[in-house]
């Protein structure tokens, strides 16, 4: 054995520093914290202190000074595997951590879909353990929000939840993007114009589902509408049972682009051709249905801008800054490809 090994140096500390550049604590203090109170003078002292010394100002003591973390958290109302396959979610992270880049705030992801894990969470993210709050993928009337601004914790909601009024959010026109894809289909002389309808407890599901039928009210035809959760498990279930039910279906919307990959397994499972027996539209303009055979046909939705934006909202609310604009809509469109 090498006899050499030396201790560990002791950390600098406060008094280190103080010491060193010939001032009081608090001083020191007052320059880690970025007073204005500190003559130019002792200012520099402290600084060089700092750097002789090596100096590592105190986390969690500069925390109970200024009462803030540097930290947010991004929670999300759903289990891992929807997390890591529905390419919504890839694209807002991304978005989220462009943005964060930019803050020097740091960011923990924290899911939680039973009660208990909703109680346990909202303990945590009350006690001032972070600067603020982004929520996306919130189903039915989530209380979190709410609960969350009445502990006068800082939140941006991901889309807009149902039977809230959330005071800010940030959401895709998800309205519009359907009524858009349904009308294409119209235009290619579609007949039997069917949809596969995210969940109603979600308002991209209520809205997306409304904008179908805007489309088709003024046509005439018959709605025929199956209902699934986004995913594309969800997509082959519905797709089956639509075709069980209705023979004479020559276009499908489905509210997601992983329902309608699910979607078009199904009819070519059924030996039907795509477009030419049955035409596909999804909603996401995600990777995948890029990639899919045929191209996927998709409304395009600004994820990664909705997470940049959630960003820029949230940090404008933790500095105290007034929002003008505290509710943001993104416009979707459509990208035309071979499946429609």
């Amino acid at each position: 054995m090498n006899g050499d090994r030396r201790a560990p140096t002791a950390r600098p500390t406060l008094e280190a520093v103080a010491a060193r550049a010939g001032v009081g604590r608090g001083t020191v203090s007052r320059v880690i914290n970025g007073s204005p109170k500190v003559s130019e003078k002792a200012r520099n002292a402290v600084l060089q202190a700092i750097k002789e010394l090596g100096y590592v100002p105190n986390r969690a003591a500069r925390t109970l000074v200024t009462r803030r973390t540097d930290t947010i958290a991004l929670v999300v109302s759903e289990t891992q595997e929807r997390l890591f396959d529905e390419p919504f979610f890839a694209g807002i992270i991304r978005g989220i951590g462009s943005a964060l880049t930019e803050t020097g705030l740091q960011l923990i992801l924290a899911m939680a879909q039973s009660p208990e894990e909703h109680d346990r969470l909202e303990q945590y993210l009350t006690g001032q353990h972070v600067d603020g709050v982004l929520l996306i993928s919130l189903h039915g009337a989530d209380p979190l929000p709410g609960r969350l601004e009445s502990m006068g914790v800082p939140t941006v909601l991901g889309g807009r939840p149902v039977g809230l009024d959330p005071y800010s959010y940030v959401d895709v026109d998800n309205r519009a993007g359907a009524r858009q894809a349904v009308k294409y289909l119209l235009s290619k002389g579609r007949q039997h114009i069917a949809t596969i309808a995210g969940p109603q407890d979600m308002f991209a599901g209520v809205d997306r589902l409304a904008g179908y039928r805007d489309a088709l009210l003024a046509t005439g035809l018959p709605e025929i509408v199956a209902f699934g959760d986004f995913s594309e498990e969800s997509g082959i279930v519905a797709m089956r049972r639509l075709l069980a039910e209705n023979s004479h279906i020559d276009a499908v919307f489905a509210a997601s682009d992983p329902m309608a990959l699910g979607a078009m397994r199904v009819i070519k499972e059924e030996g039907l051709s795509i477009p030419d027996d049955i035409a596909v539209i999804g909603f996401d303009d995600s990777p995948a249905g890029a990639h899919s055979s045929p191209a996927l046909t998709t409304v395009h939705q600004p994820s990664e801008a909705m997470g940049r934006q959630m960003v820029q909202l949230l940090v404008a609310r933790i500095n105290g800054e007034a929002l003008k604009q505290p509710v943001v809509i993104l416009d979707t469109h459509l990208v035309p490809r071979a499946s429609a």
